[in-house]
């Protein structure tokens, strides 16, 4: 069990909680908390931390559960001391485990044909959302998991947004972060041309829209642009898009929630009449 916090792993944990950079050169996430273990995918789990105390309740459980599964394929757990744990984690109240997990790698073209195929084959209509700079880790986490809600093909991120793996932002995703395909591009010029030649069109969520989303049909597929919570979307980005629309509003609101935004348009398209 490790019992000091300036354990190298320890310090190493905390820096991957921390630092983007340290994530990005070993390739890593860290997913805190038992739900992000429990839905963690086998393939994409490296090491598991864990709070004495809780391991040996999880060890114990008659159904033999996911960790008796962890340890039987060899996958390295370490146990550690409540107050070593309390340096890794970065919550308020630890749950007592987490995990460095593996990063899935995915590519844009690739989101595009899959989705094309499934349109093919089941009559499925893509659906993809398209993030442009959007600086909140819980937007972004809140996105992902409506994603999946609305059973999206994948979420098309620009670089100028948070990190992903932002540990506030896998927390919010709830797990969606291991199903929903995401890809970062250095802007969404090239992801427009790309859906446009599948004939998906591409939607900018905009104060200038002048018909609302609800009066689009979206059967042949949709792409929606949201755009950085205090700028919008950028002029030469809200340009590409095929339409604005915008979303009703009383009060004297001029608009929603970033994530709140992506909510309605996604459900819409995917579940609307």
């Amino acid at each position: 069990m490790i019992t000091s916090c300036a354990n190298d792993k320890v310090k190493r944990i905390v820096a991957l909680q921390e630092k983007s950079r340290n994530r990005a050169k070993e390739n890593v996430f860290v997913a805190e908390g038992l739900k992000m273990f429990e839905e963690a995918p086998m393939d994409m789990l490296a090491e598991i931390y864990i709070e004495e105390k809780l391991f040996e309740t999880m060890r114990a459980e008659a159904d033999g559960g996911k960790l008796q599964q962890c340890i039987r394929d060899g996958i390295p757990i370490e146990t550690v001391s409540k107050e070593v744990f309390a340096k890794m984690s970065d919550t308020q109240s630890p749950q007592g485990i987490l995990c460095v997990m593996k990063r899935h790698t995915y590519r844009l073209k690739d989101l595009i044909e899959t989705s094309c195929d499934k349109k093919k084959k089941e009559g499925h209509a893509p659906l993809f959302l398209m993030v442009e700079d959007v600086q909140d880790p819980g937007n972004l986490g809140t996105m992902m998991r409506t994603a999946e809600g609305a059973g999206a093909d994948g979420v098309i991120l620009t670089k100028g947004t948070v990190d992903i793996y932002n540990p506030k932002t896998i927390r919010s995703t709830m797990g969606s972060l291991y199903r929903v395909p995401f890809v970062y591009v250095d802007s969404l010029s090239e992801a427009i041309a790309l859906l446009k030649k599948e004939q998906i069109k591409v939607y900018a969520a905009h104060l200038k829209g002048e018909k609302f989303y609800q009066e689009f049909s979206y059967k042949d597929g949709a792409a929606f642009m949201i755009g950085n919570e205090g700028n919008g979307l950028k002029k030469e980005t809200a340009d590409m898009a095929d339409a604005y629309l915008k979303i009703p509003m009383e009060g004297q609101l001029e608009s929603l929630n970033a994530a709140v935004a992506a909510a309605l348009l996604m459900y819409q398209a995917a579940f609307g009449k």
